[in-house]
């Protein structure tokens, strides 16, 4: 019977070594670590049930708040459809006019969120603070903060809006934000 050789290489020697390195490390990281720090709970008992039940005040008036919500809500669900799009693209048992009927829809929604884009830098640079528009395709809602919308900046809005898109001055909400 063969007695086995050890055959050690440059690899080899190399692997034990950084295999020592990692087990000194954690070892001085076991023994420099403070291993007996306790987490306290965040509340106490007695806090916990007198908090129980009780409503909580929440203001709207942070107009702020809502319009980067809103704006990240908007890109969210953008970007769900993208998934969407790009999963049933890449399914590949389409027909070649399923396929051409998405590559249309997602070059649609691409021009409606650059002009989302626009229509909201045109409103802030009429004066209004801050704005968000929802195009969708025979329908636009525009909501704009400030303290009281007047008949005639209602109508820059729909000029700005229409000087953009097309859509059917029926179809144009404006909602107002304070």
């Amino acid at each position: 019977m063969k007695k086995p050789t050890i055959i050690l290489g440059k690899k080899h020697i190399i692997l034990a070594c950084l295999t020592l390195i990692l087990g000194v490390a954690v070892y001085m990281n076991y023994v420099f670590a403070d291993g007996g720090v306790q987490l306290e709970p965040a509340l106490d008992e007695a806090d916990e049930v007198a908090n129980y039940g009780e409503a909580e005040f929440v203001s709207t008036d942070d107009s702020d708040s809502y319009f980067a919500q809103a704006r990240i809500e908007r890109t969210k669900k953008r970007d769900e459809a993208n998934v969407a799009l790009q999963t049933m693209l890449g399914g590949g048992d389409l027909t070649e006019d399923e396929i051409l009927a998405m590559k249309q829809e997602a070059v649609t929604a691409s021009k409606l969120v650059e002009s989302e884009s626009v229509i909201e830098n045109l409103i802030k640079a009429q004066g209004f603070s801050d704005c968000v528009v929802y195009l969708d395709g025979d329908s636009a809602n525009i909501v704009v903060k400030t303290d009281g919308l007047v008949p005639s900046e209602a109508a820059q809005i729909k000029n700005i809006l229409l000087g953009e898109v097309s859509v059917p001055t029926e179809n144009i909400t404006i909602f107002e934000v304070k």
